[in-house]
């Protein structure tokens, strides 16, 4: 009841009460309640921090197996935050989470062998601990019974919705609804696929991306036909999953010589989706498709002749047609060339270059996010949990206090911004992701504000 208050929360008071829910489910010993708890008390939630008593929590939890209660205590112990600073027992508490499933022991435990901090450097070690995160992105992103999941690219580039901002301005959305109410195509089908998967602040809807899809469609869009094709593919709220209206969508997309048409068609072929498996057609269609640069084409392509799907095992050509999927951004095909680097299969085995290809993979999901100069970031972005702990660092080490005052005026450079540029309507918009922008120059900014606070103090002075 707890979680799925605190998912819904709008406000601080409906997270407030989910916190009730949590301190009577703990009282009766629900270890994820317990564990709720404890984050609470550590980072100070509602007013309720005691870092004494939190640590209390995690210990017990712990000794209950709680991989979270584990890595916490880890960076509580590696800090010298609430207990001793003491960096052997911070690496056993990561490698009791690490064992336990926690996806950050294992990152921290990988970065920690692959730069030597606190243990000797090792190359393979760390290798492994990424490997196992890996892996369960990999997972996760085949588990739709087999099928790659996509990604979505605009394939048409109308002004402004092809850009690199990250919200749509509200005025232009409007115009180019009007356009495409008007029969413009191209808007038609980027509107489609910015609805499709939630981009430029437009929430996803499955029901208005079929719309404009089919809009475009039966104006004669190769592309729309591919997109329909895909969603019933897949199957959604507006479209359900129907083979054989995919199979009719890709089969109208593919005579247009539409690679995503073509590449659907493989699926369907490759994985017996309303026709038979027939993994020379898959190949056949993958190879048409890889040919006019489809990534997840030349992927397929790869996976067939790495896993010895239809054709022989050949581990060059798989290299090849990762390697090309990996250049336009596939992360399954990064992934597969990690391990064919890892396990020397079909290229010379290379430590360092099948730990930067699984780094790249994990980026690139954005599954894990850890940085000292980011404090530490879960899978979703928590400003005031990065403030709190570059807060209760600087508290601890007197040498923190620097480092921990630049990374504190970027936080809330950014943040600031973010406030100044949030826009909603109807709550149709999201949190504009300044981080990619800022960044990589965030010292730059720092340095900026720091020259004009000096000039304005010595104008003050001497004025």
């Amino acid at each position: 009841m707890g979680i799925k208050i605190l998912q819904q929360s709008k406000s601080q008071k409906q997270k407030a009460e989910a916190y009730v829910f949590f301190a009577k489910a703990a009282d009766m010993g629900n270890l994820k309640a317990m564990e709720k708890m404890a984050d609470a008390l550590l980072f100070g939630n509602f007013g309720m921090q005691n870092i004494t008593a939190a640590i209390q929590l995690y210990e017990s939890l712990a000794k209950e197996g709680s991989y979270k209660a584990q890595n916490a205590l880890g960076f509580l112990s590696s800090y010298g935050i609430g207990m001793e600073y003491n960096q052997a027992k911070a690496l056993i508490y990561y490698t009791f989470g690490s064992a336990g499933g926690s996806m950050m022991s294992q990152m921290i435990l990988g970065y920690r062998y692959l730069s030597g901090i606190n243990v000797l450097q090792n190359c393979e070690v760390a290798l492994n601990h990424y490997k196992k995160v890996a892996d369960y992105i990999a997972d996760k992103l085949e588990k739709s019974e087999g099928i790659p999941v996509e990604k979505v690219r605009l394939t048409e580039r109308p002004e402004n919705l092809s850009s690199n901002s990250e919200i749509l301005d509200w005025d232009i959305y409007q115009y180019y609804k009007f356009l495409a109410e008007r029969g413009d195509v191209q808007i038609q089908v980027s509107l489609g696929q910015l609805h499709l998967i939630g981009r430029k602040g437009l929430d996803q809807d499955y029901y208005k991306a079929l719309y404009y899809f089919l809009k475009a469609a039966k104006a004669g869009s190769a592309n729309a036909m591919a997109f329909i094709g895909k969603m019933y593919l897949e199957g959604n709220a507006a479209a359900p999953q129907n083979n054989a209206t995919a199979l009719k969508y890709f089969s109208m997309a593919a005579s247009k010589g539409n690679a995503i048409g073509l590449h659907g068609l493989g699926l369907l072929y490759f994985y017996g989706k309303g026709v038979p498996v027939n993994y020379a057609e898959a190949l056949k269609y993958f190879q048409k498709a890889a040919e006019k640069g489809w990534p997840n084409a030349q992927f397929q392509l790869g996976f067939m002749y790495y896993s010895g799907s239809g054709v022989w095992k050949d581990y060059k050509l798989a290299f090849k047609y990762f390697y090309l999927a990996s250049q336009s951004g596939q992360p399954l095909a990064i992934y597969y060339l990690a391990e064919m680097y890892a396990t020397g299969t079909g290229v010379l085995r290379s430590c360092r270059t099948a730990v930067e290809k699984r780094l790249k993979f994990l980026k690139k999901r954005r599954c894990i996010q850890w940085h000292f100069s980011y404090g530490i970031e879960l899978p979703f972005k928590d400003i005031h949990l990065a403030r709190r702990l570059y807060d209760m660092a600087a508290q601890t080490s007197p040498d923190a206090h620097v480092p921990v005052f630049f990374a504190l005026v970027k936080l809330e450079t950014v943040h600031l911004l973010q406030d100044i540029l949030f826009f909603n309507f109807t709550m149709r918009w999201k949190w504009m992701k300044l981080d990619n922008t800022l960044v990589p120059y965030w010292d730059l900014f720092v340095i900026g504000l720091i020259v004009a606070v000096l000039i304005f103090l010595v104008r003050n002075r001497y004025g």
